[in-house]
């Protein structure tokens, strides 16, 4: 199979066209023709998942974040990012990302994330579209079957993510049962406004910094900051699954393993 048709699978699923305008998705380094047996997924084209798509001898590697976000004046050994697309362009791998495409499509990681917290009534946090009559975006926002504790609740998303820990704010201050919730994997400092024009009593996010968390609370919307990685890593195990329906049985398609950056000491 042709790397050209790997992406076509892709693009059914999340168009590059739903990204947002300062994303950059799709092939970012390889040969669009190539032919691929061997595929891998990881969250992240770290220095680690190089070292193994090479190792392993993978022809196509899909990952969320774009190595590439910034124009490369150069492509040498000098700098960390154009290293890593030296080394893989020098195995012959083609490299796709996917990634504020993938965060907004139905059924990708809005509609993930809300599935495994059994959001109710879910509707986009930040809507970007519309497909057949029903609007798609940025995080989800809905309702719990039953109300929970903020306590219960962060507990539940350490739980359900496979988290180490999460980071909570408005502990003290949300007292009732929480039943209006939203959820935006990735970085949700910008979501906060669409989660309280929404109603949420908590914003289940990452990558949220002090004065976000402590403003947050005083307009009445308690955090669960579960990291970055911590929410998006789900697009790992759903896109093997996705790829394995998808495309040929030929392929052989690996999981970089699931490594949370960040440990509390």
């Amino acid at each position: 199979m042709r790397c050209s048709e790997i992406m076509a699978a892709l693009e059914q699923l999340a168009p590059a066209a739903y990204a947002c305008d300062w994303d950059n998705p799709g092939l970012l380094a390889g040969r669009k023709e190539k032919e691929v047996k061997k595929v891998m997924i990881a969250l992240d084209a770290t220095d680690e998942v190089v070292d193994l798509a090479i190792e392993q001898k993978v022809d196509f590697l899909l990952t969320h974040h774009p190595l590439i976000f910034r124009p490369l004046k150069k492509v040498n050994d000098e700098d960390f990012i154009s290293r890593r697309i030296l080394r893989l362009i020098q195995a012959d791998i083609s490299y796709v990302a996917m990634h504020t495409n993938f965060d907004c499509a139905p059924g990708c990681m809005a509609d993930l994330a809300a599935d495994l917290l059994d959001i109710q009534n879910g509707v986009p946090l930040e809507v970007m579209g519309e497909q057949d009559g029903v609007n798609f975006g940025i995080g989800k926002a809905g309702v719990l079957e039953s109300g929970m504790s903020l306590k219960r609740l962060a507990e539940l998303v350490k739980t359900t993510f496979g988290l180490p820990f999460v980071t909570v704010y408005g502990m003290a201050e949300q007292t009732e049962p929480v039943t209006r919730i939203a959820v935006s994997p990735g970085s949700g400092q910008s979501m906060i406004k669409y989660a309280l024009a929404a109603g949420s009593q908590v914003l289940v996010t990452g990558d949220i910094g002090h004065h976000e968390g402590i403003d947050a609370v005083a307009n009445g919307l308690a955090i669960i900051d579960a990291g970055h990685y911590g929410l998006e890593h789900i697009f790992i195990e759903f896109m093997a699954g996705y790829l394995k329906k998808q495309v040929s049985d030929e392929l052989e398609i690996t999981q970089a393993p699931v490594h949370f950056p960040a440990e509390v000491i």
